[in-house]
């Protein structure tokens, strides 16, 4: 199966999430200890995410959120300021080159990118002073963008 990728983007709506996020890079064993922290798990309202690797514990929170882990995130590194797109399409599991070819379109435009995948839709975090640059550049190529 052959699919157009420029295509399948003209078919797709980017939705940018209201809120701002931070990136947070924990230890494994200061993940631990969070996780003793109830009071500093996500509130499932807002867009959250961890993903654990043999290297280290990443969390992507918004701003009330990472307010919440301030306190206890002992000696992360963190970094904020964090715009979420979401393409609005479901993209089958055998879809290759799609965020190959949104990476290649914001690259042209120097707008640094942060790929984020889930099981059917495909995210990006954009730094808030890269965002209208980032969704104009994306403009063409795209449905449109709320």
């Amino acid at each position: 199966m052959n699919i157009d990728i420029l295509e399948l983007l003209r078919s797709t709506r980017v939705l940018v999430a209201p809120e701002t996020f931070t990136l947070i890079s924990l230890e494994h064993a200061d993940w631990q200890k969070l996780l003793e922290s109830p009071e500093a798990s996500p509130r499932m309202t807002a867009p959250f995410m961890i993903l654990m690797d043999r290297h280290e514990v990443t969390l992507l929170l918004d701003d009330i959120d990472f307010a919440a882990v301030g306190s206890t995130r002992l000696g992360s590194k963190f970094e904020g300021g964090y715009r979420l797109l979401t393409f609005d399409i479901e993209l089958e599991l055998t879809i290759v080159g799609f965020m190959a070819e949104v990476s290649r379109i914001l690259a042209e435009a120097e707008i640094p990118i942060m790929a984020l995948s889930a099981f059917s839709r495909d995210h990006l975090l954009i730094k808030q002073e890269k965002l209208a640059k980032a969704l104009k550049t994306l403009g063409p190529y795209i449905l449109e963008s709320c």
